[in-house]
């Protein structure tokens, strides 16, 4: 594996991340929406992340080198809705509340939200010390006399 790889390992992990806290940030932002333009209250979306598959010319560099497989590094493979059921809060006078006053409200857990946010902004701020490590290397081997 280059370095040029590894750059190229760190940005995907930081494109990866960044979607991540996109969903997070939308899920908080939604936290009190009862109504979506497909009808109900907004669910919680989720990303599900998957190693990225090497391209053509990587894994056959690889194989010609005789070097182990290494990954190509992360995507966002899908977006999926949390199914955990809805909340019911009551509120009679709300437009959205149903015959006995009680108003489903999205599945959207502050404290969850939270802890993900400082969980992903700590990996993405790793990427980021993995990137520029990486592009210092870079730096210092066109500098070797």
């Amino acid at each position: 594996m280059g370095l040029d790889q590894a750059l190229e390992i760190s940005v995907s992990g930081i494109e990866a991340e960044r979607r991540t806290m996109e969903l997070i940030s939308s899920n908080i932002a939604n936290i009190s929406t009862t109504r979506t333009v497909y009808g109900g209250p907004y669910r919680r979306k989720i990303a599900v992340l998957q190693e990225k598959p090497l391209s053509f010319q990587q894994a056959l560099s690889q194989a010609e080198a005789k070097v182990n497989a290494a990954s190509g590094g992360v995507e966002v493979a899908d977006v999926v809705e949390d199914m955990t059921p809805f909340q019911k809060v009551y509120k009679p006078g709300h437009p959205d509340a149903d015959e006995q006053g009680f108003v489903s409200m999205p599945n959207v857990n502050l404290s969850d939200e939270m802890v993900d946010m400082v969980y992903v902004s700590k990996l993405y701020e790793a990427n980021i010390n993995a990137y520029n490590s990486t592009k210092k290397m870079v730096t210092d081997t066109l500098t070797i006399q």
